[in-house]
């Protein structure tokens, strides 16, 4: 198990192993963001918020983007329809030791 949490410590996220590999997108969002993806099946990871995370949707509305309130970081992104068992975690969010040996693969969402 490892954990993540946001810069002021109020989102938690327990997770169940560490990244193999983690995503950089080009999207509109996630350049903006400055946010490196990793996935995982939504059991594996645990999210614990001393305060209600506040949520973002753009475009089709199918995924929320979870950040903390206080301190603003972008902590993960969830499917609104929840049997799509798939969520993104920031992986920034995680000690760099952790990030040390997950592969990066280059995403180019802005072309689709």
């Amino acid at each position: 198990m490892i954990e993540a949490s946001c810069h002021c410590g109020a989102v938690r996220l327990e997770i169940a192993a560490e990244p193999e590999e983690v995503t950089n997108c080009n999207c509109s969002i996630c350049r903006r963001y400055g946010i490196l993806w990793a996935y995982y099946p939504l059991a594996q990871v645990r999210v614990r918020a001393d305060l209600a995370t506040d949520i973002y949707m753009w475009g089709d509305r199918a995924v929320e983007f979870h950040r903390c309130p206080s301190c603003g970081c972008v902590s993960h992104w969830s499917p609104v329809d929840r049997s799509l068992d798939r969520m993104g975690v920031n992986a920034r969010l995680m000690a760099p030791e952790i990030l040390a040996n997950a592969r990066i693969r280059q995403f180019d969402g802005a072309s689709m």
